[in-house]
């Protein structure tokens, strides 16, 4: 019976992902949330973990007086989070964490030696080099989540060592305004960029895809879990969300994952690697689904895209920054301070004007990133 550890599981894939433990019969060891007492309360009552953590103090409190009963021990804040990813009798930490908050807690798992399940985008998009470096010196396993780098690391397996990619071929939904241009995108609402075709998720995440940031962020991330190079990676908007990323070699052969849009299935291979189990997900039909669209991104509407690219093909800390840059750009939009096209905006300034060149960074050096991207974009926000 493996034991799990996951950060963030209130959220759209720590749900889904203690339903796949569920259905594997594996034991938690130690659950997350940030300040959702009543849906953690919840999680804790059924699942029994030794450890619980909210990394807001305040929710801490009370959910402490809550569960008053379980013989569980409650830790809150970043120092919390660090110690249940570290804790020895893990097999497995799962960080579905949103944010560069994830980052320390991804550090500890490493450290600790501990195959990590990494959902948490910002990780490697912040601090890349750190992570993979870790990783490689504990000789512990990044396994990725993401429904593109799952798909990706499938498309991989048994090449591993002596078949090295040619191309990464990595697919995008679109989001809610595939084809629109910037004319037709100047007074959008919330709720349009909240209504996903295809995927049900988080609110960050959700206008990540919209602005298409969450796929400039993914390409940072393929750079670092596949070491490619950005020009070797062609970005495909598919349609349909039934192509979840390819991989072609020296010999032009292409191999694709397909799936229905489920996160289970990428969520459940992490976790099982390298053996597949039954997973609770409707069959694809491809007669169902009849036809298949691929389509070239729009650069210029989707600004956040070009600039993550650029970024990560700059290198050093300027993916820490663009991220730092969105992070708080979006909090901005989802508390209608801003409008929807001035997420990119103040993504592609502060990558223009905040100078962030080191290629031999540490840990503070992120979050010195990570803050003067936030504070550019408080302060050219009006």
């Amino acid at each position: 019976m493996k034991k799990i550890t996951i950060l963030g599981s209130t959220g759209s894939i720590g749900v889904q992902s203690l339903q796949v433990c569920k259905n594997m019969g594996y034991h938690i060891v130690a659950l997350s949330a940030n300040s959702s007492i009543d849906q953690f309360e919840a999680q804790v009552r059924e699942f029994c973990p030794q450890y619980a953590v909210l990394a807001d103090e305040a929710a801490y409190n009370r959910f402490t007086r809550r569960i008053a009963d379980l013989p569980i021990k409650v830790l809150y804040g970043v120092e919390g989070l660090c110690k249940i990813a570290a804790l020895p009798q893990n097999d497995i930490v799962l960080n579905a964490i949103v944010g560069i908050a994830g980052l320390k807690p991804t550090l500890s798992a490493l450290e600790a030696g501990h195959d990590l399940a990494l959902a948490n985008k910002e990780s490697l998009v912040a601090g890349g080099k750190l992570v993979t470096e870790l990783a490689e010196k504990r000789h512990a396993r990044i396994l990725p989540v993401d429904s593109e780098h799952s798909a990706i690391f499938q498309c991989l397996s048994g090449f591993e060592g002596h078949c090295k990619p040619q191309k990464i071929i990595l697919t995008a939904s679109g989001g809610p305004f595939f084809g629109k241009k910037r004319d037709e995108l100047q007074n959008v609402e919330l709720s349009d960029a909240l209504n996903h075709p295809n995927w049900s998720m988080g609110a960050k995440i959700t206008i990540d895809s919209a602005t298409l940031m969450n796929k400039g962020l993914e390409v940072i991330e393929a750079v670092w879990l596949f070491g490619v190079s950005p020009k070797n990676i062609e970005i495909v908007v598919q349609r349909e969300s039934i192509v979840h990323s390819a991989v072609e070699f020296a010999d032009h052969s292409v191999i694709a994952q397909l799936g229905l849009p489920d996160m289970k299935i990428p969520i459940q291979y992490a976790l099982t690697y390298p053996k597949r189990f039954p997973c609770e997900v409707p069959r694809l039909s491809l007669k169902d689904i009849a036809k298949l669209t691929f389509y070239e991104p729009d650069m210029e509407t989707f600004e956040c895209l070009a600039a993550c690219i650029e970024a990560i093909t700059r290198g050093g800390l300027y993916p820490a920054v663009v991220n730092g840059a969105n992070e708080q750009a979006v909090k901005l939009f989802l508390a209608g301070k801003i409008p929807f096209l001035k997420i990119g905006e103040l993504v592609r300034r502060a990558l223009n004007e905040i100078d962030c060149p080191m290629e031999h960074y540490h840990l503070d050096d992120v979050f010195r990133a990570d803050r003067l991207a936030r504070d550019f974009v408080l302060q050219n926000a009006d």
